[in-house]
């Protein structure tokens, strides 16, 4: 089962209905509702994006990461998700100039298991990953964010800027993600 953690982003109904399309067994629970048996009985995570900044939501999203990290399950960090993914692990964010929204081109720069080549992405949001802990690959970049796609180390634990469940080749990322085990 993927475990689709909603941290309240307008979008996670998008992941939902992906999902569904591609008939992937998951579970949606929002973040203050998650147990140790949706954590233990995942094989893979997802985090959603958010609308509004909470400690409790921080805390319990870092938590997910480790222990992704600890037991080797794949994770992927959307919007927010990222963002608390590279915090978590040593990173930081900064608030952009200007917010971004709408549809962008991706430069994938590295071989990874989830996409290739230029990608058309959705962007909705006015924080970016600013710089990244060194056990992190970054593997996509655009025109003003240079960590679009990072991931750690070489396992299957990830972080998109944008939003992929916004755009059709953001879906294939998806699907991609969710057949990791």
């Amino acid at each position: 089962m993927l475990l689709v953690v909603d941290n309240g982003s307008v979008y996670t109904n998008s992941i939902i209905d992906c999902l569904k399309e591609i008939k992937i067994n998951y579970r949606h629970v929002l973040f203050d509702e998650v147990t140790g048996s949706d954590i233990e009985d995942s094989l893979s995570i997802i985090l959603s994006g958010r609308r509004k900044n909470d400690s409790m939501m921080n805390a319990i999203n870092s938590k997910l990461i480790r222990y992704a990290l600890a037991k080797k399950k794949p994770l992927l960090g959307i919007c927010y998700g990222a963002e608390i993914l590279a915090i978590t692990l040593g990173g930081t964010i900064k608030k952009m100039v200007e917010p971004r929204h709408g549809i962008y081109e991706v430069n994938v720069t590295q071989d990874n298991p989830l996409c290739n080549g230029k990608i058309k992405a959705f962007e909705s949001h006015s924080y970016q990953v600013a710089t990244l802990d060194s056990s992190f690959n970054a593997i996509a970049i655009s025109g003003t964010c240079k960590f679009e796609i990072f991931q750690y180390e070489n396992q299957n634990i990830f972080g998109t800027q944008f939003h992929p469940e916004m755009s059709d080749d953001g879906r294939n990322l998806l699907k991609s993600f969710a057949s990791m085990k």
